[in-house]
């Protein structure tokens, strides 16, 4: 009897706790369930938004291309009215691109340089390339000037100082050991004996005339191969300065635009082109400012004769590979 009662209260315990246990994983499974649900609710609530993410950033990425598109066609159509206004103003004026003019019989040999626009420093894709030859900038130049057709020689700078300081003697090579105030000396008794507006080029005005309406390294090209023909330098000198126009022109008729001598431009020194004017005029600051030479010299290896390539020195420095090119303000 007890052995029944017994074994009858087991089977009722048995069947509670598989009951219990029946319920548990009901609700674990329900609890399961309900959770893949939300999961799956959220799943496509997320793959909806990054849908619509995706499509929000194709048309962020479009509408962005399109607005550089834009700008870049209304920089180029800007450039293009500035030129052709000054194109159009160049045309009255009597100036012809390319006409040369002398104002006295010592004085350097000038050539017109027709306004225009270009994009000044080097692109960061370009070889050699320093972070002071950028940002690479739009400058528009618009009004044509006068620059010196070759270096200022010795013997043009000895008949208005009446003495000659290079280290290279040669009355047809590029007066050199100048210092940039020296050339403002040279330049004060130029334009008292002639009366006319002589200076120095600004940076801007330099670079423009040595590219010549190119995009390449060096006015000749992009291949260092092409220095030969219209540089004096590292290669071809003789560790020495060579007379000027030894080497071919430039498209604006500019010699040694690349090596032979250094060239002082009026501009001080500033770390790069951030804040440059875009004029054509030069970025100066206090008198006593480093002032910047391009160009290249008889001494430089091909890299430092690129169209960009700018460096600088203090007012005062005179060394045998740095001399200067006249610019006049016309008429």
């Amino acid at each position: 009897m007890i052995k029944a009662v017994m074994a009858g209260l087991t089977m009722m315990v048995l069947g509670t706790g598989t009951a219990l246990a029946q319920d548990s994983e009901a609700a674990a499974k329900a609890a399961v369930e309900a959770a893949r649900g939300r999961h799956d609710q959220d799943r496509a609530a997320a793959d909806a938004a990054q849908s619509v993410l995706d499509r929000a950033k194709a048309e962020y990425n479009q509408a962005r291309d399109q607005a550089e598109r834009s700008r870049k066609a209304l920089d180029k159509a800007e450039a293009e009215y500035e030129v052709a206004k000054s194109t159009a103003a160049l045309a009255k004026s009597g100036y012809k691109p390319g006409q040369t003019f002398k104002d006295c019989g010592t004085c350097p040999e000038m050539v017109i340089i027709p306004p225009g626009s270009f994009k000044m420093g080097s692109p960061e894709s370009e070889k050699d390339r320093y972070s002071n030859e950028g940002p690479q900038h739009r400058v528009t130049i618009g009004a044509p000037f006068a620059l010196g057709k070759a270096e200022v020689t010795q013997a043009e700078w000895e008949s208005v100082m009446g003495s000659n300081p290079s280290y290279f003697r040669g009355a047809n090579r590029p007066v050199e050991q100048v210092s940039w105030d020296d050339v403002q000396v040279f330049i004060r008794k130029l334009n008292e004996r002639t009366g006319k507006r002589y200076r120095l080029p600004s940076e801007a005005e330099w670079e423009y005339a040595a590219r010549a309406g190119t995009t390449t390294p060096w006015s000749c090209g992009g291949s260092e191969s092409c220095l030969s023909s219209v540089a004096v330098y590292s290669a071809n000198s003789g560790d020495q300065t060579q007379p000027v126009r030894s080497k071919s022109a430039n498209a604006f008729g500019l010699h040694d635009m690349h090596g032979n001598v250094l060239e002082w431009v009026q501009d001080c020194l500033h770390d790069n082109y951030n804040g440059a004017p875009i004029d054509g005029g030069a970025w100066t600051g206090s008198n006593s400012c480093n002032r910047v030479f391009r160009g290249g010299s008889f001494a430089y290896l091909p890299s430092a004769l690129r169209s960009a390539y700018r460096a600088w020195a203090t007012p005062v420095r005179r060394v045998a590979v740095l001399g200067f090119r006249l610019a006049r303000t016309l008429p």
